[in-house]
């Protein structure tokens, strides 16, 4: 690798937001998203190193085009088992309530509280609050079918 590259690499951790979007602007002839100042560093560095570098090998591409066709199958599967339109499996929804953090963990069919499982977020936050709620309201959302 060459200074200059490591340099500019370097430079991203330091650099204002608004230095990271105008170089996106300038590397991806595009509008930068709107993400994170932590995502816009890493494609960017990554961007850095591929212009010196000369990106990835022909046979690294056509093998990542395979995985992906693979992985969409499996992204269909998925699709067809959540009708709900719940937010994925992983999720973390994290609420204060009276001054503590609380956490819950969505899965597939439920969600998971304290070491618990739980069928519905209201029954949670029956449990955090000791009154009867609607859940999706309760961590942020306006229903049970999406976000604010």
């Amino acid at each position: 690798m060459n200074d200059s590259m490591i340099a500019r690499v370097a430079a991203l951790k330091n650099s204002p937001v608004a230095d990271l979007k105008q170089m996106w602007q300038e590397m991806f002839q595009r509008e930068a998203p709107p993400f994170n100042r932590r995502f816009l560093e890493t494609r960017l560095a990554y961007r850095i190193q591929e212009l010196a570098l000369g990106g990835l090998k022909r046979e690294t591409i056509k093998r990542l085009e395979k995985l992906s066709e693979q992985f969409d199958e499996v992204k269909d599967e998925s699709r067809r088992r959540r009708v709900d339109d719940r937010p994925l499996a992983g999720t973390r929804l994290i609420r204060e309530w009276n001054g503590r953090p609380h956490e819950v963990v969505v899965n597939l069919s439920d969600f998971e509280y304290a070491g618990q499982r739980y069928k519905s977020l209201s029954r949670i936050a029956r449990v955090i609050t000791g009154t009867n709620r609607n859940g999706w309201t309760f961590f942020g959302f306006s229903s049970a079918r999406g976000l604010k």
